[in-house]
């Protein structure tokens, strides 16, 4: 595995390839990391990976220097996978001057759920990862399902910016007891990592009253009285058993000492909380969810 450090050097390693597949990363690395460098192998040829502690989606009250940095084992890992080329700049060579034109992500996608409780998190993704793309410019690029939010974002970046680069989703990684994998699950003390489960187990449990509701749902709407897909929702459209899914959820992680940001029912396509007319027509949909467990802030999603 080669490993470079600045923009000239990777251009230079890359020159001529046409079929790169990348997984950016921010390092400390997991079998969940290592899976995505599997499905880009299956996808592309090299494989590139990154590197890269992006201060720019820190948020004030988040920790930027306490980030876990393990480069030397992240190294013999990323060369266990047969990864080709390891992007590793520093913040000097890929920020020489302050970063001032930035990627907003729109109203409506960027600011609600994760860009509601993590303010310009979504901006920072953004810009970090179109600026890894410059650099790389590769065919595709493979990012994890457990961030569905960040995932749908970087779509519309791809399609709205015309870029040559396909996003491409992989599924979440779990540990055998249901606990997605996450670097901050390394923050969890031994107590709450064996509750963290929970989590999963909510959602699961979740997404099985939703279809339940749907089936009894469907079997029985009148069509006449639901509306198409095309009128404007309104707070009176929503499916009111996803509201309902969403407080049950809270209240039972709440119940459980963990302090819930949010536990809400989307569709898939655009992260909308799903009308009565979602529902007649099958559209599909999404769980997610993000809270903390003592001190650490666990995100997780499960789809419909």
């Amino acid at each position: 595995m080669k490993i470079v450090r600045t923009v000239a050097e990777l251009r230079a390693q890359l020159r001529g390839q046409l079929r790169t597949a990348f997984v950016p990363t921010m390092g400390n690395l997991h079998e969940g990391h290592l899976s995505l460098m599997r499905v880009a192998a299956r996808l592309g040829d090299p494989v590139v990976a990154s590197i890269f502690v992006n201060r720019l989606q820190f948020t004030p009250n988040e920790d930027f220097d306490q980030y876990p940095r393990t480069f030397e084992a992240d190294c013999e890992k990323l060369e266990r996978e047969g990864v080709y080329v390891l992007f590793a700049p520093d913040e000097n060579e890929l920020y020489p001057v302050p970063q001032e034109y930035r990627v907003s992500p729109p109203t409506g996608l960027g600011d609600i759920l994760e860009g509601e409780f993590r303010p310009g998190f979504f901006t920072g993704v953004t810009t970090v990862v179109l600026k890894l793309f410059n650099c790389v410019q590769p065919m595709v690029a493979v990012f994890g399902k457990k961030d569905y939010q960040q995932l749908m974002v970087l779509r519309r970046m791809a399609e709205q910016f015309a870029l040559p680069t396909e996003i491409v989703p992989a599924e979440t990684v779990r540990a055998p007891d249901g606990l997605a994998l996450s670097s901050r699950n390394g923050y969890l003390s031994p107590e709450d990592r064996a509750r963290a489960p929970m989590l999963h187990e909510v959602l699961r449990d979740t997404v099985q009253a939703l279809q339940v509701n749907g089936v009894a749902m469907r079997s029985g709407a009148d069509s006449s009285s639901v509306k198409t897909n095309s009128q404007t929702q309104s707070g009176a459209d929503i499916w009111p058993q996803a509201l309902a899914a969403e407080q049950k959820a809270i209240a039972r992680l709440s119940g459980l000492g963990w302090v819930p940001d949010y536990v809400s029912v989307r569709r898939r396509a655009d992260l909308l909380p799903p009308s009565l007319a979602d529902v007649a027509n099958a559209t599909p949909l999404v769980v997610l969810a993000a809270a903390r467990l003592g001190a650490t802030r666990l995100i997780d999603n499960l789809e419909v």
